[in-house]
């Protein structure tokens, strides 16, 4: 069966959902088998909060009040966000801070918590921190650290900050992949269940020449003397006697 997984991230009024802030900003990016669908296949919307930014966040994100004012409420996209995510893994960096803003929307109009919803959570920043401890390990440093293009990001956005992460969590996941790509590449075929199956390669037969087998029965005799006709391997290899 295929695996789908969502990198996902918010955009958000503040950095504290318990102070009143909102998303205002949510994309979505799907991708199955660790390869991005086409964008057709992403979600992404603004979100009209009903508020004003905090300064802080508007300075992040630049997206004014003005802007905003002619969007859909978060009501108005919830049904869609949940059908997008529906059973798949979601990967978010700090995930704890978009769980918290969802939870907080979700709950605001009864539909329990994102977790209820999908399959699981995967925290790239608590991973990161596991692969490279004492170290910065934001989305930007985790670019640079990967050699990943990120001059077209002036601004944080949801779904630029998507692809970047999606990119990042191929990176740091890469090896998972090792041992499936080395068993799947070169003469591989596919069995009855879809999986890839090494094809084995003849065997080589190394047959001795006269030579080779005249001195290893020289070094057995020699052996056989040193250990006064208790060589094991001759008695390993000699005929079992027959009796009459």
């Amino acid at each position: 069966m295929a695996t789908r997984q969502i990198i996902l991230d918010t955009e958000t009024t503040g950095l504290r959902h318990e102070d009143g802030n909102r998303i205002l900003e949510i994309a979505a990016v799907e991708m199955i088998d660790r390869k991005l669908s086409p964008a057709d296949r992403h979600l992404h919307c603004y979100i009209n909060p009903g508020r004003d930014s905090e300064e802080g966040a508007l300075n992040v994100h630049g997206l004014t009040t003005e802007f905003l004012a002619d969007k859909p409420k978060f009501a108005d996209i919830a049904d869609g966000f949940l059908r997008f995510v529906q059973g798949a893994e979601l990967i978010i960096h700090n995930a704890p801070f978009d769980v918290g803003f969802l939870n907080m929307e979700l709950e605001k109009l009864g539909r329990g918590k994102i977790t209820d919803y999908v399959s699981g959570i995967i925290d790239t920043l608590r991973d990161a921190k596991d692969m490279f401890p004492g170290k910065r390990n934001s989305l930007d440093a985790l670019c640079d650290r990967f050699e990943i293009d990120r001059s077209g990001r002036t601004l944080h956005g949801a779904l630029i900050d998507c692809e970047l992460l999606s990119e990042v969590y191929l990176a740091m996941t890469r090896g998972q992949d090792s041992l499936l790509i080395d068993f799947a590449g070169g003469d591989s075929e596919t069995g009855a269940d879809g999986a890839p199956r090494r094809q084995r390669k003849p065997l080589i037969v190394a047959v001795l020449s006269a030579e080779e087998a005249a001195a290893h029965n020289a070094y057995l005799n020699d052996l056989d003397k040193a250990v006064k006709g208790q060589c094991l391997w001759r008695a390993l290899t000699a005929p079992a006697a027959v009796s009459a």
